[in-house]
């Protein structure tokens, strides 16, 4: 089968995530017909997640090209940028200030980003509940989407956008991801002004990182007086169940959690006792350094479901990079194929290069800042 035109092309994103949604509506602002299809019921089902820092080159980027830049600078938080380094005696190692008018890599809540994309494309581009089970179809397309409620429907290009464990990602590649060695759990802080000052003054406007060598906590703060701490450490996959625990169990998690952060200072500690609800079990994942795919004219992805990195700031813009450079390559093509052909030739070796910089940086999140990487921090906010 020949390839089509991308304006003739049946093009069926997988996953209404921030990359899968500015993908969608840079194609729409060009003038090409799309249709997500997203697993969630509909677009206020689950919780959306914490804050993103959206960097000028790439986040930024993107949202320039989808037309929703001045949108986002009218939500994002600019005193989000600010970044403390503490020890776990809750000292401040470093410490960065943004300039006034820095608008480098402001922050932005997930949810307030997934809706300003979603307000932004055409009634009924997302259709909602449609949870894909599989991918089949010639490499040439055209590939049938097969979806749990029993529907299934044929498309010409095949975007997956759906994360880590991409179900799109089987038509082309093997590749799974692999535990990092370290998991998150999260926890949430709500009413911080008034409900937690302690904490709201030792964490600032922006972020607070500290660990020891094993764990670590980053506290982020969030819009509306919310604050999320990430509890990290060095942990099997399994290891509620392997103490005995279960998910719910947040006193029994709490227990345990104070007997590993004994050394640390009471102060740090209220990121682990203060927490308003139950812990989040979120263990991080990977996929193999580099990964890649034999071109196919019929299916490609981007993000997490191309590139799964340790969460080091870079996932999110990554994927809005992705998602902008496939939608140009497909509005200024002449067929899908030599859209999905050009856009794997550049990014391709970025997430390479990329993966192979940060490959092991889940462990970075625990380690301690030798002194002269604390000195550039100071230098860099002074």
């Amino acid at each position: 089968m020949d390839s089509p035109t991308p304006a003739n092309a049946r093009i069926s994103i997988i996953g209404a995530g921030p990359g899968g949604l500015t993908c969608a509506r840079i194609l729409q602002r060009h003038g090409i017909p799309v249709t997500v299809y997203d697993r969630d019921p509909d677009a206020g089902s689950r919780n959306q997640g914490g804050s993103l820092d959206l960097h000028e080159e790439d986040g930024q980027h993107a949202l320039r090209a989808a037309g929703l830049l001045a949108e986002f600078f009218a939500l994002a938080r600019f005193e989000g940028q600010e970044m403390r380094r503490l020890d776990p005696a809750g000292s401040v190692l470093a410490h960065h200030l943004p300039d006034e008018g820095e608008t480098l890599s402001p922050e932005i809540d997930r949810g307030q980003l997934r809706d300003l994309l979603l307000g932004s494309l055409a009634e009924g581009t997302v259709q909602w509940g449609r949870t894909l089970e599989a991918v089949s179809g010639p490499p040439e397309g055209p590939r049938t989407l097969t979806f749990a409620d029993g529907t299934a429907v044929e498309a010409d290009l095949v975007i997956g956008a759906d994360g880590a464990f991409s179900r799109v990602r089987t038509a082309v590649s093997p590749a799974t991801p692999r535990y990092t060695g370290v998991g998150f759990l999260e926890a949430w802080f709500d009413d911080m002004e008034s409900a937690h000052p302690e904490l709201s003054e030792l964490t600032g406007g922006g972020s607070a990182h500290a660990a020891d060598g094993e764990r670590g906590l980053f506290a982020q703060r969030n819009s509306g007086g919310h604050m999320r701490v990430y509890i990290m450490r060095r942990v099997p996959v399994d290891w509620i169940a392997a103490n005995g625990l279960r998910p719910g169990d947040t006193e029994g998690i709490r227990a345990r959690l104070l007997s590993e952060y004994a050394a640390w200072s009471p102060r740090m500690l209220r990121m682990i006792t203060d927490n308003d609800g139950p812990y989040v079990d979120r263990p991080l994942f990977a996929l193999p350094v580099p990964h890649a795919w034999e071109h196919s004219p019929s299916v490609t992805l981007l993000g997490d479901a191309a590139h799964l990195m340790p969460p080091l700031g870079v996932g999110v813009n990554l994927a809005m990079l992705d998602a902008a450079e496939l939608a140009l390559a497909l509005a200024g093509s002449s067929t899908v194929g030599d859209a999905v052909r050009g856009y794997e030739k550049s990014m391709l070796p970025r997430s390479a290069e990329m993966a192979q910089l940060l490959e092991g940086g889940a462990e970075q999140l625990l380690s301690v800042p030798d002194p002269g990487e604390i000195g550039r921090d100071a230098r860099a906010g002074a």
